[in-house]
């Protein structure tokens, strides 16, 4: 995607489960999407921002984001996180996520 993040996906019916990885410095830019996610990180120290607040997640840690709700990431060092959405990321089946391939 970029030389800092890195995705495998596999879309269900009802949802979307991306493996990710960012390495430190990745900047996933501040948006919004229709879809519920989970972001449960498994490696490293990731930096949300979301509703006004910051709040980081460390190995092992989970956060839940609304749909609708415009939110950021930043990794603090090399990361790895699982992301589930519902319903399915259709951008992310048509190409439309260009805000991820900068």
């Amino acid at each position: 995607m970029n030389p800092l993040f890195w995705r495998r996906v596999i879309h269900g019916a009802e949802i979307t489960i991306a493996r990710i990885e960012l390495g430190k410095g990745c900047i996933v830019p501040e948006h919004a999407h229709f879809n519920e996610q989970i972001s449960m990180v498994t490696k490293g120290r990731l930096l949300f921002r979301i509703g006004g607040s910051e709040l980081t997640l460390e190995a092992g840690d989970v956060l839940h984001i609304p749909a609708h709700e415009p939110h950021s990431a930043e990794a603090l060092e090399d990361c790895e996180a699982m992301d589930v959405f519902s319903p399915p990321r259709e951008d992310w089946r048509r190409g439309d996520d260009a805000y991820l391939r900068k």
